[in-house]
């Protein structure tokens, strides 16, 4: 399956991603009770394509932000293909994430290699990683980028890396474009500020209660602790 990686500036990722969640919220089923058995964690539904349309969208983000993403995005690029090539060879079964973490969980596969299991899991990184740069810049739009990406690293992605990602990173920083140029992008065409970041709050909303359900399945299933080098 290939996915269509690049958007209209008119159509801006953020707006994209409003549609894809609002999709999602649509097509997800909502568990009965709040507590459930690791087991009984099928009743839970993550629609998978649209998760992968999110993350997709978080690429075409961070290349806005430019070189200084270049070891993030490989990164994400490698878990969409992981799962989009799971997905494909069963759509039908596939088309929930918590039933390809299942999978590997029961087939005690989750921990070896490049599991799907662990595609999913940095991939929520990574959406943990772009929701906090967000929350960030809705409050400021002229804060300085470096900054935020560096608080917004700090927060969701640092605690999982080992010397070599973060050294990496540390590196990358230093690349960061100024927010001005960033925001001019993001916004796209015939937008005022004010629009802007109703839209990033709208997005926030969506966003947040999404990841949070996912990084419950994921503590439920014990994939939550995994670290990368």
């Amino acid at each position: 399956m290939k996915r269509k990686r690049d958007m209209e500036i008119e159509s801006t990722e953020i707006r994209s991603a409003i549609q894809e969640l609002s999709m999602l919220q649509l097509l997800k089923v909502q568990p009965e009770e709040a507590e459930a058995e690791a087991d009984d964690h099928n009743i839970t539904t993550i629609p998978t394509l649209p998760f992968l349309s999110i993350s997709t969208l978080v690429l075409q983000v961070l290349d806005k932000i430019g070189p200084t993403m270049t070891v993030l995005r490989q990164d994400i690029y490698q878990n969409i293909q992981r799962l989009e090539k799971i997905h494909d060879s069963d759509p039908s079964l596939y088309s929930n994430i918590v039933e390809i973490l299942k999978k590997e969980v029961n087939e005690g596969k989750e921990r070896k290699g490049p599991s799907c299991s662990k595609a999913v899991l940095w991939l929520t990184r990574s959406l943990d990683f772009t929701l906090a740069l967000l929350q960030l810049l809705v409050e400021d739009l002229e804060r300085n980028m470096e900054q935020a990406v560096q608080e917004s690293y700090t927060k969701t992605l640092k605690p999982w890396h080992g010397w070599i990602s973060s050294a990496a990173f540390k590196v990358a920083l230093k690349l960061v474009p100024d927010s001005k140029g960033l925001i001019t992008i993001l916004m796209g065409k015939n937008k005022s500020n004010d629009d802007f970041k109703k839209e990033m709050r709208t997005l926030i909303s969506l966003l947040a209660p999404l990841l949070k359900e996912i990084h419950n399945v994921l503590g439920a299933y014990g994939l939550d602790t995994f670290k990368s080098t």
